[in-house]
């Protein structure tokens, strides 16, 4: 047995801190005296303890047989995000204390992978990825029937509208983060964010470390080729720095089955399909982050000044559309992102933490359409009567994003908590074409401001349960050019403002001791965003005059976690419900010369209905199984079409271009000391299933071929081996290993068979 005492660094007694022998299922909580006890058997362990509030500690620890082992220890206040502690499990755990909708994924498993922090994601109960090509394409996630820019991603409670694809969460690695937490559909006020869908929020490690290296290099099929380094140091006088920075490479050369038009008729026959390779696929980013400043001052619990530069490009293959090939069509950019980050715990007051993030991003891209000439899916081309294979540019659009977040936490005793939040987003866009000798700049350019307030009030009287009540305050300023006559060849600058005030309440309550029940509501809005305003000038086209859309979310779940010696079962369901007004669709539409762009329309209302399931069970140290299942219901509830003129035939069916139903499953085993002390072998598999879906209205056409993405079922193994207690590490995997053929957003093709390899090496103290 193992027991002892845990303190603050205030001299205080920590009360209901976790403490488990990390990698088991021993372990359990404090009392009012901070005291704990763990039995388990001899062995040498590591001790974990974590509480709500302060940072976790990890010690190593010998449990000797028949014997009691003493240790105290003592752990530092950390200011958060959000006051919550996660559960450990095998994976995916609770957020334990909130109210609201949350899980957590652990990353450290994943770090021998060549996974991003997308793929990380799909362990998670309700969501999907989906993707529209290989590296670096377009990628959205979709959590409990919503997707895309209903979905709000943070990095360290900081938003990430406007840092440019290099950051997006597919060409992140999973080294990044410590854990990814996912807060479903209601959404608290600590983030500030006008998400309907839900938050992701990257969270990386800020422990005190003395020294660190991570480093890593993979590749794999199609010339793919990701690397990835990480290291810092932390000095006695708390002067700290880190240098983070990653690449990907592909040239994302896989085959596909599409249509190919043949020049001499100029006709493609859609229904007769032709294994090709794509060719104009290649895409590569590299990134850069540097930060430096101090940590556990009087002044400051940590003040980090950062830096962040990145560069990307990438070809253009295809449109929205599968049938449509560009053979020289690219786009190319690159950011520069100053940064301040400053929390202090007890700031003036005890109990009063804030919270302040600062950050400008500069983002110039360019997209370049050039080409005099035709192609299609060989590779053949044939000359244009004029330049341009979707249309003829050369331009660059320079993105200024200002954003600046504040968020104070006040603690009345024990049991009460005020947390206010204001996020301020600024953005302007000016485009310039650089076709002509000189250079020729819009006169009007594209601007936004965001602002976004709120309060909320926490109830905790015990451990049993708590209670939330909150508000937000939305406001939103649009300026930019809008056509005066129907040859768009006059603009005028428009202006306009929109505010409105959300408002919600979560709960929680346990039942038993493991089974715990959430529910919660939030009259919830969606501001535009820079997208859905103003397109991306190319494939994109905005609306200025889109309008916020507005929900009534309400999330039911209940959760049951429980270790039987070295056994640990985790279950839960929930069940989601939505109801939007002045939905924003993304639909298709045709341009002349049988041409495609994407474009955003107020649909009306949606009524959305569903559920999930989630199990996983753990033996021990050798084995985790688990899996997630979803089926939501997106469902057109306009009873009239959007002018009101006539009846919508599409009353009641599904939102086109929508997965409604789908699972994933995973299995791990471990091999622990194998070979030698310290070495460890993981084996794991795992595979995702979507049910077929309509990209049009199932009105339109739900039995022809050509609007059904079908049913998929794919299958992706790994293998792993660590040496010298993680110190180096080889990774091997196989994705899609049965070779499946894989849809997603309007039956735009991904890659079939791959192999992938990746050494690691780590050292820290």
């Amino acid at each position: 047995m193992i027991s002892g005492k845990i303190l603050s660094t205030e001299k205080e007694v920590v009360d209901f801190a976790t403490v488990y022998l990390k990698g088991t299922g021993y372990g359990g909580i404090t009392n009012h005296e901070g005291i704990y006890h763990v039995s388990a058997p001899a062995g040498d362990y590591t001790l974990v303890v974590s509480a709500v509030g302060y940072k976790t500690v990890e010690k190593a620890v010998t449990l000797l047989r028949g014997q009691r082992v003493k240790q105290n220890i003592t752990i530092t206040p950390e200011t958060q995000q959000l006051d919550e502690v996660t559960v450990v499990s095998t994976g995916v755990s609770r957020i334990k204390r909130s109210a609201f909708n949350a899980v957590a994924v652990d990353t450290k498993e994943l770090q021998n992978t060549t996974k991003n922090l997308s793929d990380a994601l799909t362990k998670a109960p309700g969501m999907k990825l989906r993707e529209s090509g290989g590296v670096g394409s377009d990628m959205q996630l979709m959590l409990d029937g919503f997707s895309g820019k209903h979905v709000k991603v943070f990095i360290d409670g900081v938003p990430q509208e406007g840092v440019g694809s290099s950051f997006g969460l597919n060409n992140i690695p999973v080294n990044f983060a410590d854990r990814i937490e996912v807060y479903k559909g209601v959404v608290p006020v600590g983030f500030g964010t006008d998400a309907i869908g839900g938050v992701i929020n990257i969270v990386t490690n800020k422990k005190r470390r003395r020294w660190f290296l991570d480093a890593s290099y993979s590749y794999g099929s199609f010339n793919t080729h990701k690397s990835n380094v990480n290291f810092g140091q932390t000095f006695k006088n708390g002067f700290t720095y880190e240098i983070n920075a990653f690449q990907n490479y592909s040239d994302n050369d896989y085959h596909i089955d599409a249509p190919v038009e043949d020049f001499e008729t100029g006709r493609i026959d859609r229904d007769k399909k032709v294994r090709v390779k794509r060719f104009n696929d290649t895409y590569h980013n590299e990134a850069i982050i540097g930060k430096v400043g101090v940590i556990d001052k009087k002044w400051a619990d940590r003040l980090m000044f950062g830096f962040t530069y990145s560069n990307m490009y990438q070809d253009i293959q295809t449109g929205v559309r599968q049938d449509i090939v560009y053979g020289q069509k690219h786009r190319k950019g690159h950011s520069l992102m100053p940064s301040l980050e400053y929390n202090k715990r007890n700031l003036f007051a005890k109990g009063l933490d804030v919270v302040l993030t600062v950050n400008y991003n500069k983002n110039l891209t360019t997209n370049v359409d050039t080409a005099s000439y035709k192609y299609n899916w060989y590779g053949d081309r044939k000359p244009l009567n004029s330049p341009g294979e979707q249309s003829y540019q050369r331009s660059r659009a320079d993105n200024n994003n200002w954003n600046g977040t504040f968020t104070a936490n006040y603690r009345l005793g024990k049991i009460h908590m005020l947390t206010f939040n204001h996020v301020l987003n600024a953005f302007s866009r000016s485009n310039t074409s650089l076709l002509a000798k000189e250079e020729q700049s819009d006169a009007i350019a594209k601007e936004t401001r965001k602002n976004i307030s709120g309060l909320s009030y926490r109830l905790m009287p015990s451990e049993t349960w708590n209670l939330s009540v909150f508000g937000k305050y939305y406001n939103q300023f649009v300026a930019g050019p809008v056509a005066t006559n129907t040859n768009q060849d006059d603009y005028v600058r428009t202006t306009r403002s929109v505010s409105s005030i959300g408002y919600g309440a979560a709960g929680t309550y346990f039942i038993l001791p493991g089974l715990q029940a959430k529910l919660s509501y939030e009259k919830a809005y969606r501001l535009p965003t820079i997208e859905e305003m103003f397109g991306n000038e190319d494939l994109e086209m905005g609306d200025i005059g889109i309008r916020p859309e507005n929900s009534d979310n309400i999330n039911l779940n209940l959760s049951y976690n429980k270790t039987f010696g070295k056994h640990s079962v985790y279950v839960e369901g929930g069940l989601v419900y939505r109801n939007t007004k002045d939905y924003i669709q993304r639909n298709i539409t045709d341009l002349s010369g049988g041409k495609s762009a994407a474009t955003y329309i107020n649909y009306g209302k949606v009524l959305t209905k569903g559920y999930n399931i989630s199990a996983r069970y753990g033996f021990g140290k050798w084995v985790s199984v688990g899996g997630n299942f979803t089926q939501m219901n997106v469902r057109d509830n306009m009873k009239t079409s959007i002018s009101g003129s006539a009846e919508n035939i599409a009353y009641k069916e599904r939102m086109p271009n929508l997965p409604y139903i789908f699972a994933d499953s995973d299995v791990t085993f471990y091999w622990r000391d194998l070979g030698k002390k310290g070495n460890a072998l993981t084996v794991s598999y795992d595979n995702q299933y979507l049910h077929s879906f309509t990209y049009y209205s199932s009105k339109i056409g739900s039995n022809k071929g050509d609007y059904v993405v079908p049913n998929q079922f794919s299958h992706n193994l790994s293998l792993s081996y660590s040496l010298h207690g993680g110190r180096y590490n080889l990774s091997f995997e196989c994705r899609n290993f049965t070779d499946e053929k894989l849809y997603d957003n309007f039956s735009l093709q991904k890659a079939g068979r791959a192999f992938y390899g990746k050494v690691r090496v780590y050292f820290g103290n």
